[in-house]
């Protein structure tokens, strides 16, 4: 799962790339109390950076801002052609995280133990439910 679409600000730094750089979306950390500019983490400083500074900044978009998350509930997600060989899948919900903006997606856990997203999914199944119903 990426979770760059999530953060704590509610923002993302979009930059176009350069010579040197592939064009990246980078998470904003928070704000610069004097300026209001957007921060992002520069790596290789070891510190906050202003997303002015770099000259490969293009803008900022909204970021969906995780305020809760609650269990599962037994829920399950469906997809219809996602399994093995284009078999249909079906996966537990591990648990919904809720955004600021009232939106709940559903992250799933599959058999191996790898955390996704379903924002793909066919049909979602309450609890009790035969997916193929």
């Amino acid at each position: 799962m990426s979770l760059r679409y999530f953060n704590q600000t509610g923002w993302t730094a979009i930059f176009s790339g350069t010579d040197t750089e592939i064009g990246r979306m980078v998470r904003v950390e928070g704000w610069d109390q004097t300026t209001g500019t957007a921060l992002v983490v520069d790596a290789k400083r070891g510190a906050l950076r202003a997303v002015t500074d770099y000259e490969d900044f293009s803008h900022l978009e909204r970021a969906d801002q995780v305020v809760g998350a609650v269990p599962g509930g037994g829920w399950r997600v469906h997809w219809k052609d996602e399994g093995p060989g284009g078999t249909p899948l079906t996966e537990q919900v591990l648990a919904w995280l809720i955004t600021s903006q009232g939106r709940a997606t559903a992250i799933t856990v599959d058999a191996q133990g790898h955390v996704d997203d379903a924002d793909g999914a066919d049909a979602f199944i309450p609890p009790g439910e035969d997916p193929t119903s």
